[in-house]
C-alpha cells in the first residue's frame, strides 16, 4: 500500500505555521509527515482517519497529530461553507534547551503523547477554537505568546480520547509512574510472543501477580490482558496497512496463536474483519496529483517521486511564525 509523505511548507525558520483555508476540499491522500499537526475543521462533518482509527466527526473536530502519524479527513458536504485551520511545528521544538525547563513538563508529556492523535472536545475545544483563528489572523512575536497558550490549554486538558492504538505508533506513553513505564516497555518490546503472561512484568517489577494486576488497572484505568490486546491489535494494523503479508502472517506476528481468535478480537476492536479493515485504507489511498488545490506537496513513503508538478497557486492562505 502506498502511504504519502508530506513535505510541509515548515522552513528551518519558522518556529510553526498555520494553514487556513476555506472550502478547499480534501484533495490529498493518506500521509505522515514528520511535523507535529494541530488541526481544527469547522462547519462540515465526514470521517477521518488517524492512524489505526476510522471514525465519523462532528462539526469543530479539534485534534493533535504526532509525527508520521498517518492521517486523512474527509467531508461529507462539502457544498456548506467550511474552514480548516492546521497548525505544524517540529519535533525539535521540545528538544531545544527552552521547553526543557520546568514550566513546560505538561507540554512536554502532551506532545510525547500525541503519537497515538488525541481528540479535544468540551471546554477545551470551545477555548482552542477562538486562539487558533487569532493565529490566522497575525504574526510575529504575538503569535508565539499565543501558540504558547494554546499549548498549555491543550497540555491541561481533561476532556480528551487517544485516537489511535498504542500498538500502532509502538511508543511508551508518558507516565508518572516508573514502574507503569518499565511495564509499559516491557510488553512493547515483547508483545509479539504468544506466551507473554502477567506474571513475566510482576517478577520484573518485584510485585506479586495480584498486587501487579490491581497496579496496573488503577494507573493505566485498563486490565494488563486489555492493554495487551490493545497493542497487539494496532501492531496488526499497521502491518495491514505497511505490508502485503496475509493475514494469518500478521496474526501470529502480532502475538496471537489463534486465526478465529484474532479476527474475533479484531472485529470487536474495529468493527471490521482485518481483510475489511484493509480495504477501507486501499480506498482511501487514491491521488491525482493533477487536480489537487490545497497546499500539500508528496512523494511515496518508499521514495518514489510523483511526476506530475506542483500546483502553482492554491486557495490556502499560509502564515509563518
Amino acid at each position: 500500500m502506498n502511504i504519502y509523505q508530506e513535505t510541509t511548507p515548515l522552513k528551518p525558520q519558522d518556529i510553526f505555521v498555520v494553514l487556513d483555508s476555506y472550502n478547499n476540499g480534501f484533495d490529498y491522500p493518506i500521509h505522515n509527515h514528520p511535523e507535529f499537526e494541530l488541526n481544527l475543521i469547522i462547519g462540515i462533518s465526514g470521517s477521518r482517519i488517524v492512524g489505526d482509527s476510522i471514525e465519523r466527526y462532528m462539526d469543530a473536530d479539534l485534534v493533535l497529530l504526532g509525527p508520521y502519524l498517518y492521517h486523512k479527513w474527509d467531508g461529507d458536504d462539502e457544498s456548506k461553507p467550511y474552514r480548516v485551520i492546521t497548525i505544524q511545528f517540529g519535533i525539535g521544538l521540545i528538544s531545544g534547551q527552552f521547553f526543557q525547563k520546568e514550566q513546560f513538563t505538561n507540554i512536554r508529556k502532551l506532545l510525547e503523547n500525541a503519537s497515538e492523535g488525541i481528540k479535544f472536545s468540551g471546554k477545551t475545544q470551545a477555548e482552542a477554537i477562538p486562539l487558533m483563528q487569532a493565529l490566522t489572523e497575525d504574526k510575529g512575536f504575538i503569535n508565539v505568546i499565543l501558540f504558547l497558550r494554546l499549548l498549555d490549554l491543550l497540555a491541561h486538558a481533561t476532556e480528551t480520547r487517544y485516537l489511535s492504538n498504542a500498538g500502532f505508533a509502538t511508543k511508551v506513553l508518558s507516565t508518572h509512574s516508573d514502574r507503569l513505564h518499565i511495564a509499559y516497555s516491557y510488553i512493547l518490546k515483547n508483545f509479539e510472543r504468544s506466551d507473554l503472561k502477567l506474571s513475566d512484568i510482576a517478577s520484573l517489577i518485584n510485585m506479586s501477580d495480584s498486587g501487579f494486576s490491581h497496579f496496573f488497572n488503577k494507573y493505566s484505568l485498563k486490565s494488563y490482558t486489555a492493554f495487551l490486546i490493545d497493542i497487539r491489535i494496532g501492531h496488526a494494523c499497521k502491518n495491514l496497512l505497511d505490508t502485503d503479508e496475509t493475514i494469518g502472517q500478521i496474526c501470529f506476528k502480532s502475538g496471537f496463536n489463534n486465526l478465529a481468535n484474532f479476527n474475533r478480537l479484531f472485529k470487536k476492536h474495529r468493527q471490521c474483519t482485518p481483510a475489511k479493515f484493509r480495504k477501507k485504507y486501499l480506498i482511501n489511498t487514491a491521488f491525482d496529483w493533477t487536480q489537487q488545490v490545497t497546499p500539500m506537496q508528496f512523494t511515496l513513503s518508499k521514495g518514489q517521486t510523483l511526476s506530475s508538478e506542483k500546483p502553482k497557486s492554491y486557495a490556502t492562505r499560509l502564515v509563518h511564525v
